[in-house]
């Protein structure tokens, strides 16, 4: 369930790509996927943490977590 809506320009924010970012790979074969990682991570509540997108067509949704719940990033 999606419980709140952010812009990232009201966050502090950082790129710290995975490994296999570095190395130009992708997470699936596809591409798509529901909890796809990004290379972006922002601080929230005083703690880092990982941008998801969830995608399965020509655009994406991009979110944290909060335990189930999903919050938005825009």
């Amino acid at each position: 369930m999606i419980i709140q809506t952010i812009n990232i320009e009201d966050l502090e924010s950082k790129n710290a790509p995975l490994w296999w970012q570095e190395r130009g790979l992708s997470y699936t074969a596809t591409g798509y996927g529901r909890k796809i990682p990004t290379s972006r991570m922002v601080k929230w509540n005083n703690r880092w943490r990982r941008v998801y997108c969830c995608i399965f067509s020509n655009s994406g949704t991009c979110y944290i977590t909060a335990g189930k719940d999903w919050i938005v990033i825009r």
